[in-house]
């Protein structure tokens, strides 16, 4: 009605008119927004089986889930760098609407999951439903995109338990449990709660053709090539304690640190990038597409000429940024579900492969797994001078996307 008002103006007017409540108010959306940033650290992948590690979400954030649409057929193409820059692009999105603001993201190959604070919730569907759209124009990928608040998921029953997986200062990534990500997943992929995946939609009509903010989002490095004979991509799955079943696992697969699928031995750059194409869409934001190829090829000559010379430049050392990307890479643990790559012999492949045949049906488990002579890793950089980077490892030739293939063979 003219003049009068909607309910929503006059509780602004309100709140502005009493200290006490804009004090309240205030103080409450810093501890929201904090919130992430304040949980106990989990600086190693096994402290993330520990549930003390993990608080409940707030009600009012919101999670995110995307996924590509027929990821294997792609994979089939000989596309598997572009499903994973595309799956990761959810991430640079949000992450980069949300900046400053610590959130958690989870990549998973072929999607991912990401939370955010409510009052970035609006134009968070908005900048899902443009990467949906980018990936469609310029990636010819089909994405998949939902969101609905912590508090939705809790009414279907599940609940989000957050854990901060921090391998290095600064550089966090989530890790859930509860069974509301898979519970969002799942519907979003018409086999959940249909109420739940109506909630979640992201309309196409948001997608206004604005560009997408991917900075910091690449692919530079070379192929991850295994140097003990095999990558091997394992995703395990059930209402059990996987702690002791990772631990075997791994003590199977051999020393921690060479087991790693990014070492020394594997991390290397090539000029020019096999796809440095991809970055050169991601960052145009309506530019000239060769413009943008020719200035990320400048880009990737100048590192490699620096990372070659192994000696600071600036704020910029060379050596320890390449330590750090051995360190800042990703562990996939969410609800019922751990997905890992690892680094180890073909006898050693077997071994872990009997073992989990025996073990599955004794413990309660499901597996799945995936081999190969490669893995691949997508990269997020905020700032390398300031030691800021993080990075999502896949098994090489479908990684995740095949061993969630043989996962779901399995009785």
């Amino acid at each position: 009605m003219e003049g009068g008002g909607t309910d929503a103006d006059i509780g602004l007017k309100a709140l502005l008119q009493n200290p006490r409540m804009t004090a309240a108010a205030t103080d409450h959306a810093s501890r929201t927004a904090d919130f992430f940033a304040g949980l106990p650290l989990i600086a190693t992948p096994r402290d993330t089986f520990d549930p003390s590690r993990y608080r409940p979400a707030p009600d009012e954030w919101e999670v995110a889930v995307t996924d590509i649409v027929d990821s294997t057929g792609a994979i089939a193409k000989g596309r598997h760098k572009t499903v994973n820059f595309v799956a990761a692009m959810g991430i640079a999105a949000l992450r980069n609407l949300c900046a400053p603001i610590r959130i958690p993201f989870l990549f998973g190959g072929d999607g991912a999951v990401v939370m955010v604070p409510p009052e970035y919730s609006e134009r968070a569907r908005i900048e899902l439903a443009r990467a949906r759209g980018m990936a469609a124009r310029d990636f010819q990928m089909t994405l998949r995109a939902g969101l609905v608040p912590v508090k939705a998921l809790r009414r279907s029953g599940k609940d989000v338990f957050v854990g901060r997986f921090e391998p290095t200062p600064g550089n966090s990534f989530g890790v859930f449990f509860g069974g509301g990500v898979g519970l969002l997943e799942a519907s979003i992929r018409g086999r959940g709660d249909a109420d739940l995946a109506a909630l979640a939609v992201v309309p196409d009509a948001l997608d206004d053709g604005a560009p997408v903010d991917l900075e910091g989002l690449s692919c530079r490095w070379d192929t991850l090539r295994s140097t003990h004979g095999a990558m091997v991509t394992l995703i395990l799955q059930g209402p059990v304690d996987l702690t002791e079943v990772y631990a075997h696992v791994m003590a199977l697969a051999g020393p921690e640190p060479q087991t790693r699928p990014v070492r020394q031995d594997t991390l290397r750059a090539r000029w020019p990038p096999k796809d440095f194409m991809l970055e050169a869409r991601a960052r145009r934001r309506g530019g000239s597409v060769l413009a943008w190829g020719a200035r990320v090829l400048v880009e990737t000559l100048l590192a490699r000429l620096v990372l070659a010379r192994s000696k600071p430049i600036g704020g910029f050392d060379p050596q320890r940024y390449r330590s750090e990307v051995f360190t800042n890479t990703d562990f996939c643990k969410y609800d019922d579900t751990v997905c890992f790559v690892i680094d180890c012999p073909p006898a050693a492949v077997e071994s872990i492969e009997k073992y989990m045949d025996e073990a599955a049906p004794a413990l309660g488990f499901r597996h799945g797994i995936h081999v190969s002579e490669t893995a691949l890793m997508t990269c997020l950089v905020t700032s390398a001078a300031d030691s800021l980077h993080v990075h999502f490892v896949d098994g090489g030739a479908g990684g995740y996307t095949s061993a969630s293939r043989s996962l779901k063979r399995r009785p």
